[in-house]
């Protein structure tokens, strides 16, 4: 099995949780002992990481996910595994250790399986979902997300007004805006951390959501040197006006959202590319960070000079960075923590019990699953053979024996559900299912039955279900056009710096809607977008889509969407959709609450809280 380089608490919680009661009468004599080094009396520091990574190496946890099994489902589903659960005694006693012994550290009130360790936290560089969460709950737009519906509602700005074309934006700051060190923000913080994130100097790679504001594209790519000429400005202290490219009915949505929060100028300018370790943190959300240990834990404190403190509904929370699904469910199962965000942290073969449980939670999501193709590198560069790829991947065959969470196989990128304004989007029908047309066009460019085509290289991110996945397609592609193909796994920062340099040949990607609305997922394959991370270029794509956008009647905007997508998933296939998701989430509804299911996943941090009789549940 394995194991997430987390806190010596996820390690030692695997699953020998039977021997809990046996080992806390040893506490005292274990806090005793040299696999603890002390810096005087007590237990004031924890084992080291690699000490207790080389115990787990020596205990014999190959029983571990048929102990999950029981602990999750009772007898039903027991296993004879005690020999197995003995080597992990050892384990247990740390556990304890590292609760017991450091009685300085506080107790958070609400403990979270977040996914990966955080890319970043300044929201103006992250691109990942994990950090994305605890970006949002640090640092706040003009507007914040409605916790049931995830519609924009007022956030740092307590109101607005639209001009009649729909083009200009008038916002009033409020005026208990407060960072947490107790300065005020005002207006022109955020001109100056719009500015920034427009910066080429900055590099942000969605800093193409903010192309719709006037001018923004041709000064991130430095076609415009004066930001002044940018369509946004504080009018005053208290008011900032925003002009538009052209109206577009997600503005506020796209307000709510990391990339256009605001951020400290006085202590980016101070401390450049670490401004996010500098004391004292200035936030402008619901939480300051209080510490980040890496490949542990992000600790987040309650702001009290937040606007809306009084609402805040945790003192501290911490959010745990673990990609192991058995660890997690492990450390959800014995009560270490009340959440666990993620279908890719959920067990793909506990899916079939656990989706019975009212502790599990499954809801229609705005993501989908697909394939990047690196055209700048040959023979991906021909569309043939871009086509023929997609054409071979038995994508229903993935989601029955691989996900197995009710997710639909994908021929298009934009999810089903998706509005168009008023209306449903209809996309394209996409490329079927078509090994021998795939062969024929394999053929017609120059790789017959494979002959001559080069080793592919499939690159993922640490992950058992990806691993599974990149099996699966390595066998189709085999099979069916006669090509090699080799698996190449990173872990996660590694993996999205790989997408991002084009070191890769095909590499799985996700993407998880920004806003209720196709273009959060066509834009990105715009030929200046720094997330289209596949070096595709297309003139008739890019004009198509900015002419739908620019549309304002809802049946020619779908006519233009539908025939952008179509040049994306059928004709040009710089990416090849596989399925689309299924939220999936643990927390017991009797022990938590503020988690609400919406399309966007969309759950502030400040509104989750275990429920008062459980404060004492999960450590």
């Amino acid at each position: 099995m394995q194991f997430c380089r987390s806190s010596l608490a996820a390690i030692a919680r695997e699953p020998c949780t039977a021997a809990m009661e046996d080992f806390r009468s040893r506490h005292e004599s274990f806090c005793r002992t040299s696999i603890l080094p002390s810096s005087g009396p007590g237990c004031g520091q924890t084992p080291s990481l690699l000490r207790a990574t080389e115990l787990c190496r020596r205990a014999r946890l190959g029983g571990a996910s048929k102990l999950l099994r029981t602990l999750l489902f009772g007898r039903d589903h027991r296993v004879a595994a005690v020999p197995r659960c003995a080597s992990c005694l050892l384990l247990v006693s740390l556990l304890i250790l590292a609760q017991g012994c450091n009685h300085k550290a506080r107790i958070a009130d609400l403990v979270i399986i977040n996914g990966a360790e955080p890319e970043s936290l300044d929201p103006h560089l992250l691109t990942g979902q994990a950090e994305g969460r605890i970006a949002m709950a640090l640092f706040e737009g003009l507007t914040r997300f409605d916790p049931v519906t995830a519609a924009p509602i007022p956030g740092l700005a307590d109101r607005w007004t639209i001009s009649s074309d729909g083009r200009v934006y008038t916002f009033h700051i409020r005026t208990n805006a407060r960072w947490s060190t107790g300065e005020p923000i005002t207006a022109h913080d955020f001109v100056w951390s719009w500015q920034r994130i427009l910066s080429p100097s900055t590099a942000s790679e969605y800093c193409g959501v903010l192309f719709y504001i006037k001018n923004g594209e041709a000064y991130a790519t430095g076609k415009l040197k004066d930001f002044s000429q940018v369509g946004v400005r504080a009018i005053d202290d208290q008011h900032l006006r925003v002009e538009l490219e052209i109206p577009i009915a997600f503005f506020l949505d796209l307000c709510s959202f990391q990339p256009y929060s605001v951020v400290p100028r006085k202590m980016i300018e101070k401390h450049g590319d670490r401004w996010l370790h500098a004391r004292p943190f200035m936030a402008s959300g619901a939480y300051t960070l209080e510490s980040w240990r890496v490949n542990d834990r992000v600790r987040i404190r309650r702001n009290p000079c937040y606007w809306d403190a009084a609402n805040t509904r945790n003192e501290v929370i911490d959010l745990i960075s673990c990609v192991s699904p058995t660890t997690a469910l492990n450390l959800y199962a014995s009560g270490a923590v009340d959440i666990v965000w993620d279908k890719e942290l959920v067990p793909p073969d506990l899916l079939d019990l656990l989706i019975k449980r009212p502790d599990f939670h499954t809801y229609q999501s705005l993501g989908v699953y697909f394939l990047r193709i690196n055209v700048t590198r040959k023979p991906y560069d021909d569309p043939r053979v871009r086509r023929a790829l997609a054409m071979t991947i038995d994508k229903r065959r993935i989601v029955e024996r691989i996900t197995k969470g009710g997710e639909t196989p994908a021929s298009c990128i934009s999810p089903p559900g998706i509005a168009n304004g008023d209306r449903l989007y209809q996309p394209p029908n996409g490329l079927p299912y078509d090994p021998p047309a795939a062969r024929r066009l394999m053929a017609e460019a120059g790789y017959p039955d494979g002959r001559g085509f080069p080793v592919l290289t499939y690159t993922y991110n640490t992950q058992e279900s990806h691993r599974r996945i990149g099996v699966e397609l390595r066998e189709m592609w085999q099979k069916e056009l006669g090509i090699n193909v080799e698996l190449r796994q990173l872990e996660w920062k590694a993996w999205l710096r790989a997408q991002a340099m084009l070191d890769y040949d095909l590499i799985r990607s996700s993407w998880i809607g920004d806003y209720n609305d196709p273009n959060t997922f066509l834009d990105l394959f715009l030929s200046d977008n720094p997330n289209n991370r596949t070096g595709w270029r297309n003139q008739t794509y890019d004009e198509t889509l900015r002419r739908a956008n620019s549309e304002p009647n809802t049946a020619n905007r779908q006519h233009l969407l539908r025939a952008a997508e179509s040049i994306l998933v059928e004709q040009e296939v710089p990416v090849i959709p596989v399925f689309f998701y299924v939220g999936m989430e643990c927390y017991h509804p009797a022990r938590i609450e503020g988690v609400y299911p919406n399309i966007r996943a969309e759950h502030p941090l400040r509104v989750i809280r275990r429920i008062p009789d459980h404060k004492n549940k999960a450590r």
